[in-house]
């Protein structure tokens, strides 16, 4: 018998690859790229937006900077479904399998109110999910508790029955002190094994 009746999938680099200097690919010279990236520091800038930040203001700051550096986010904003490289190897089909036996899917992911429509035309597999919930929709993002909490309430999940799937091994722990059993999102046969192990019926990779 499965102990797992719910799973919450991370989306980014779970279901759909992400690669933010793909939106400047034969655009950009690979050297300026790696500079703007560097000089806004984009993982930073990346995570408010994901929180919830207003796109309009991150491009007032950054053009503080110089004008080179609002263009340049400008063109990564309209480039963005570049980004999304199609879908994680075997995911699609896991997910498909466990659409197919029953089991509840839901997503929590840190992404742009701004961007997050891009996701499903990338990644088909992710419409399949009941319902997603978008950090910079709520203004909350992984690692905060709240934003675990919010799913648990939201969904009127019971915990123990609920695996969360990240490949951040941060938000895995995260998920952990808040109470949801969680797993290190490496690949999709290391996925199809952890679910085997916990009774979920489906194929062997």
């Amino acid at each position: 018998m499965s102990t797992v009746v719910t799973l919450v999938l991370d989306l980014g680099n779970v279901l759909v690859p992400w690669h933010p200097e793909r939106a400047f690919e034969g655009l950009v010279p690979d050297e300026d790229v790696r500079r703007f990236l560097e000089d806004v520091d984009f993982p930073e800038l990346n995570r408010s937006l994901d929180a919830g930040r207003d796109w309009a203001d991150a491009r007032h700051e950054l053009s503080a900077m110089g004008p080179w550096y609002a263009d340049m986010l400008d063109l990564y904003l309209a480039n963005f479904p570049r980004t999304l490289a199609g879908e994680v190897p075997g995911m699609a089909r896991l997910v498909r399998e466990l659409h197919d036996v029953g089991l509840r899917l839901l997503g929590l992911t840190n992404w742009s109110a701004a961007t997050f429509h891009h996701a499903v035309p990338a990644a088909p597999a992710i419409g399949l999910l009941e319902a997603v919930v978008v950090s910079g929709q709520e203004g909350i993002i992984k690692p905060d508790p709240r934003i675990f909490a919010l799913v648990v309430d939201r969904f009127g999940l019971m915990p123990a029955s609920t695996l969360f799937v990240d490949d951040s091994s941060v938000n895995v722990a995260a998920a952990h002190a808040a109470g949801l059993p969680a797993v290190v999102f490496t690949d999709a046969g290391r996925l199809r094994a952890d679910l085997r192990a916990r009774g979920v019926p489906v194929a062997a990779a």
